[in-house]
């Protein structure tokens, strides 16, 4: 399918690019979305939580009092989880939430969120994307051009400039990556993605 190019002041040029229905007009597979965006935020956590156990408490080891003729139920360590200042009963533990999944899985799901992008009108084509210093101001001048100052934006380049990147840095909303980088879960989280126009063979080459 053909879609317009525009330049960094948001004005339409006279050329269009032709996008790989393969890629970016496919029927989205909201299942693989999930797997590949659940993995995403699994992968980012880092699983060192922990609460002491009653080994690990320090207290004394005497029996609390004596086992029958109480009337009460019986008692033998303070640092039981049941008493105030004990152990934490089944507390959590440090562990690993990474998990694997298909790679083709993986780009069905980035297929699938470029797809549903391009169908809501929400992804653009750039043709360059050029900043002659790395101040955050010059950035913000080309998102005002773009009506896109108050939106969360994902810019997809096909190679690393270090001047966007740096430039970009310090705007919350923003996030430049490349090719090789961009995620399902960066897509989605994304109001626009903005391509690159040299950007555009190299996805499809990756994701076909």
């Amino acid at each position: 399918m053909e879609v317009k190019v525009i330049d960094t002041k948001g004005k339409a040029k006279s050329t269009k690019v032709n996008l790989s229905d393969e890629v970016f007009g496919i029927e989205p597979n909201d299942h693989a979305i999930y797997l590949d965006v659940k993995q995403h935020l699994a992968n980012k956590r880092q699983g060192t939580h922990k609460a002491k156990e009653r080994a690990e408490i320090a207290g004394s080891t005497k029996k609390i009092k004596k086992q029958k003729g109480t009337g009460t139920a019986r008692a033998g360590s303070v640092k039981s989880g049941t008493r105030v200042g004990g152990g934490r009963i089944f507390g959590p533990r440090p562990r690993n939430y990474h998990f694997k999944l298909n790679v083709k899985l993986k780009r069905l799901a980035r297929k699938s969120a470029l797809s549903y992008k391009l169908k809501n009108e929400d992804l653009i084509v750039m043709d360059d994307l050029a900043i002659a210093e790395a101040k955050t101001k010059n950035f913000l001048n080309v998102l005002s051009d773009l009506k896109m100052a108050n939106e969360k934006v994902l810019f997809i380049l096909s190679e690393n400039n270090d001047n966007v990147y740096f430039a970009s840095k310090n705007l919350k909303k923003v996030k430049v990556v490349t090719v090789d980088s961009f995620n399902t879960y960066d897509v989605l989280y994304a109001n626009k993605v903005v391509v690159l126009k040299s950007a555009i063979e190299k996805i499809e080459i990756i994701l076909n």
